[in-house]
C-alpha cells in the first residue's frame, strides 16, 4: 500500500538500508531476546531513556548489567548462543539476493546487538552493518560497558553515514523499518517502507507499507 506513490514515481534505489529487529530477523528486539532468556526486563530503563533521563550508552550499560547480575561470567560466546535462536525473516534471503543481483548496496542500521547484525549480514551477504555492541575483558567476558554506534532516536544519522560511505545520495536511498524509532531513517531517505509496522506513527510516516510478513514484498516498491 502506498501512502503517497506519486511523490516518488521514478525512484531507483542504489542503497537499501534495513532495520534489523522485526525486519531482517523475526524478533521484537535483540536486547529483549536476551532479557527474556534471563527472565529480566528493562522497562524501567526504557522509560528513563524515553524521558531523557539517561542517554543511549547508559541505556546499554543498564541492559548489560541485567545479564551480568544473572551470569557474572557472561561472555561473547554466551550472548551469541542466546541470539542464535533468532530466526531470519521470511523472504529476507530472496530480498537481499535480488537486490545484490540488481547492483543495489544493502546495509543494516540497528540499535540492536552487533553480534547478531554481523551474523545476519554475513549470512545474507549484505554489504555493511551498523549496530551497538559490548566492551569485553581479556577473557571475552562482558565488562559492563557498551559500544554505541547507532542512537535509537537518531537512526537517520546512521543512514546518512552509510550513504556517505557508499557515495549514494538521499534520493537513491531506501530505508525499511517497522517502528517509530525508524521514522528518522525514512526522513533521511528518498523512500521509507514500513514493514509489518508495530505502531501507527511508522505506518503514517512511511511512503509505502507492507503488512504481510514476507520481506520480499518490498521488492516491487524499490
Amino acid at each position: 500500500m502506498f501512502n503517497n506513490p506519486s511523490s516518488h514515481p521514478h525512484l531507483v534505489a542504489k542503497l537499501v538500508v534495513f532495520d534489523m529487529d522485526g525486519v531482517l530477523v523475526d524478533i521484537e528486539s535483540s536486547w529483549v531476546h536476551v532479557h527474556r532468556h534471563f527472565g529480566v526486563n528493562n522497562d524501567h530503563s526504557l522509560h528513563a531513556y524515553l524521558r531523557g533521563e539517561i542517554d543511549d550508552l547508559e541505556f546499554i550499560r543498564r541492559d548489560i548489567q541485567l545479564w551480568r547480575d544473572k551470569d557474572p561470567q557472561i561472555d561473547r560466546n554466551r550472548v551469541m548462543d542466546i541470539l542464535s535462536s533468532a530466526p531470519i525473516m521470511p523472504g529476507a534471503a530472496r530480498t537481499i539476493r535480488e537486490l545484490k543481483g540488481a547492483g543495489v548496496k544493502t546495509a543494516i542500521v540497528s540499535a540492536g546487538i552487533d553480534l547478531l547484525a554481523e551474523r545476519v549480514a554475513g549470512r545474507l551477504g549484505m554489504d555493511m552493518h551498523l549496530a551497538n555492541g559490548f566492551v569485553f575483558d581479556g577473557k571475552g567476558r562482558l565488562s559492563g560497558e557498551g559500544v554505541l554506534n547507532v542512537r535509537l532516536m537518531h537512526k537517520g544519522d546512521s543512514v546518512l553515514e552509510v550513504a556517505r560511505r557508499f557515495g549514494v545520495g538521499k534520493r537513491d536511498t531506501v530505508s525499511v523499518g517497522n517502528s517509530s524509532y525508524d521514522v528518522s531513517m525514512f526522513e533521511k531517505s528518498g523512500k521509507g517502507i514500513a514493514f509489518c509496522p508495530s505502531d501507527d506513527e511508522v505506518r503514517a510516516k512511511a511512503h509505502a507499507v507492507v503488512e504481510e510478513k514476507d520481506l520480499s514484498n518490498i521488492l516491487p516498491l524499490i
